[in-house]
């Protein structure tokens, strides 16, 4: 690893971003209303670039900038490729929802790259102070993009509950790398590594700090007992908001663990372990016995989701590379499954109307047989079914869990699956086998519809070929690593 390079081009990617976002901000000063879409197209071009930089950027190498402060290698490009498709795919799925609400305004799309960038930035922070600057502008962003909704009482009620449980997280957050800064002299990730190994650390100080820090991580995935805030910020915001929520920023979480616990605190992984395994076992049991209750389809995909991020940290927990890549495959295939699920929701809102009940999935299947059967996939990768990528995902896993010698906690994920896909099949049952409540025909963008089925088939296809998307995580990992 080289802590010094003559060149800023594993930088470019961020700050293109911060500059097409700076001249997006000014540019939208001077467009009148009627001509907001430059505003979107605009954007748009900004994630295209910022994309072109990434690939073109690549190079298989792990550098650092910055006095070794900001780390360039394979797992942050490929995150970062991720979590700008996501957001483009997001943005067009918004378009026609915003434009009915009010909310296709330029504060809204520069909140989002503001979000992205803070995004780019911890995937790449190899420095506590830069992962918790990007951090903190993703944070602040996600909040002003619920709260922007400003008639809205519920919009502005889940921000503020957003807005304090995430200053009492950062708080928490805060004070274990404090902790840990004190114990080890260093804010430096490698650093820290190494101040730990050689023992001379105060290991006491060190598992105090470790609890804080695992804490504030919890929060920031949405996971038990940290979750308090998902229920509510999904029902609350926006739906075009919600879908960013729980897409993109999960890939930030996901970097997260895997800088903090991995790269600084892995010589403590007995430790860290241990506090994962507590968290993901609550988090895959209240989330899904709590989904099953939920008549708010919003409500019941946050509880899903919390779900999901236990099974994500089971393979992180599992402390081997091949459990990293599979926990990297996982939440790739988690954002791809959410975006579509959330796509299909703005789908079927219109002016006036909220997608947003269990019942408004009644036979959804006699008004667009299409739609019933993307949203089909939907769930039944959801839920695990073989043939879709949610299945090798959850496989995927359990395998390096099982790896580990966690059979237990293998069995009980298991167990867990089962129960979780009574509310995915429910949603099934209620396409296809109940009589439709609204028989107004489906509107819908030809755009938009396209892109919901390019989605959905997406999950089929790598659910039939999984291989090429777990070696790109296992190399991503492995290389990334080793350096």
């Amino acid at each position: 690893m080289s802590f010094a390079t003559p060149t800023l081009v594993p930088v470019y990617p961020e700050i293109f971003l911060l500059v097409a976002l700076s001249a997006i901000l000014l540019a939208d000063l001077f467009i009148s209303e009627p001509r907001r879409f430059l505003t979107y197209a605009y954007t748009q071009l900004a994630l295209v670039g910022t994309a072109a930089f990434l690939v073109l950027g690549a190079t298989g190498e792990v550098t650092t900038l910055f006095g070794g402060m900001f780390v360039d290698d394979p797992m942050a490009r490929t995150l970062k490729l991720v979590a700008v498709l996501a957001v483009a795919l997001m943005l067009a799925y918004a378009r026609v929802y915003n434009q009915q609400r009010g909310l296709f305004r330029g504060e809204f799309h520069v909140l989002i790259l503001f979000a992205l960038l803070g995004i780019m930035v911890m995937v790449s922070a190899n420095h506590f102070l830069v992962l918790y600057l990007g951090l903190e502008l993703l944070s602040l962003s996600l909040c002003a993009l619920i709260a922007l909704q400003r008639d809205s009482a519920r919009a502005t009620e889940a921000a503020m509950k957003y807005f304090v449980l995430a200053a009492l997280a950062s708080g928490l957050l805060l004070y274990g790398l404090s902790m840990l800064y004190g114990a080890t002299g260093s804010l430096q990730m490698a650093l820290v590594s190494d101040a730990i190994m050689s023992g001379a650390s105060d290991p006491a100080i060190l598992v105090f700090g470790l609890v804080f820090v695992v804490a504030g991580l919890a929060f920031k995935l949405g996971a038990v007992p940290f979750h308090m805030w998902v229920p509510d910020v999904y029902e609350g915001a926006p739906t075009a908001v919600t879908l960013f929520v729980s897409t993109a920023p999960k890939i930030a979480a996901f970097a997260f663990f895997m800088r903090l616990l991995v790269g600084a605190l892995g010589p403590l992984v007995s430790d860290w372990q241990t506090m994962l395994v507590i968290v993901a076992v609550l988090s895959m049991l209240v989330g899904n016995v709590t989904a099953i209750a939920q008549t708010n389809f919003k409500r019941m995909l946050a509880y899903s989701t919390i779900s999901h991020m236990g099974f994500l940290l089971l393979g992180i927990l599992s402390g081997s590379v091949g459990g990293f890549a599979a926990a990297m495959f996982y939440v790739v295939a988690y954002v791809l499954m959410s975006l579509a699920a959330f796509g299909i929701m703005l789908l079927l809102s219109r002016d006036g109307f909220e997608a947003d009940q269990l019942e408004d999935f009644k036979g959804l299947n006699k008004r667009s047989p299409w739609t019933a059967f993307m949203m089909l996939l939907v769930m039944i990768s959801m839920a695990g079914v073989p043939v879709s990528v949610g299945f090798f995902a959850k496989l995927s896993v359990l395998s390096a869990v099982l790896d580990a010698g966690m059979t237990w906690l293998v069995v009980y994920a298991v167990l867990m699956s089962l129960v979780g896909a009574f509310y995915y099949l429910r949603v099934i049952k209620l396409m296809y086998m109940d009589e439709p409540v609204d028989d107004t025909p489906l509107q819908g963008e030809a755009d938009h519809r396209a892109l919901i089925g390019v989605n959905s088939l997406a999950i089929l296809v790598l659910g039939i070929l999984p291989q090429p998307l777990i070696d790109l995580c296992m190399v991503s990992i492995t290389q990334s690593m080793r350096g």
